[in-house]
C-alpha cells in the first residue's frame, strides 16, 4: 500500500516541479514586466519550497516506516534505500535553495553579500533542477516498484 503511495507522491511532486520550472516562472517573465514578474515568481518559489518539505518529510517518514514494518516482519531493514535518500536529498535542496540561498539573494539585490546576485541565482537554479532529478528517479524508481 505505502508504494503506491510513495509513487503517487513522487509523480505529484515531480509534475509540480516540472510545470514551475518549464511553464509557471518561464511564462511570467514573458508576459509581465520584469517587477512584476520577479515578484510572481518569488511567490512561486515560496510556495514550491512549503510544498517540497512537506511531501519531502512525509515520503522519507514512509520509507522509515517501510524499514521498521520490514524489520517487524523478521526481514531484514535496507535502510539507505532510494526511497529514503532521494526525497532526503531532494529535502536537503529545498533548505539550501530556498530557505538558504534566498536570503542571500535578496542580501546581493541590495548590494550586500560576497556573491553577486546572479551568482546565487545561478546556485539556486542548479539546486532546483538537482531536486527535480532527485524526485523525478524517486518517481520512476518507485513506480518500477509498484508495478513488480
Amino acid at each position: 500500500m505505502f508504494v503506491r503511495l510513495q509513487a503517487l507522491l513522487a509523480a505529484l511532486w515531480g509534475g509540480f516541479l516540472l510545470c514551475v520550472a518549464l511553464v509557471a516562472a518561464p511564462n511570467a517573465f514573458a508576459v509581465l514586466e520584469r517587477a512584476q514578474a520577479g515578484a510572481y515568481v518569488a511567490r512561486l518559489f515560496s510556495i514550491d519550497a512549503q510544498v517540497s518539505v512537506v511531501l519531502g518529510l512525509l515520503l522519507v517518514l514512509i520509507a522509515r516506516r517501510q524499514a521498521r514494518d520490514a524489520e517487524d516482519a523478521g526481514r531484514p531493514p535496507r535502510v539507505f534505500t532510494a526511497a529514503l535518500l532521494l526525497p532526503a536529498f531532494a529535502l536537503l535542496c529545498t533548505v539550501a535553495g530556498y530557505y538558504g540561498l534566498q536570503p542571500m539573494m535578496e542580501a546581493a539585490r541590495h548590494g550586500a553579500g560576497a556573491l553577486s546576485f546572479m551568482a546565487l541565482h545561478g546556485l539556486s537554479m542548479g539546486l532546483f533542477a538537482l531536486k527535480g532529478l532527485a524526485v523525478l528517479a524517486l518517481a520512476w524508481t518507485l513506480s518500477r516498484r509498484s508495478t513488480s
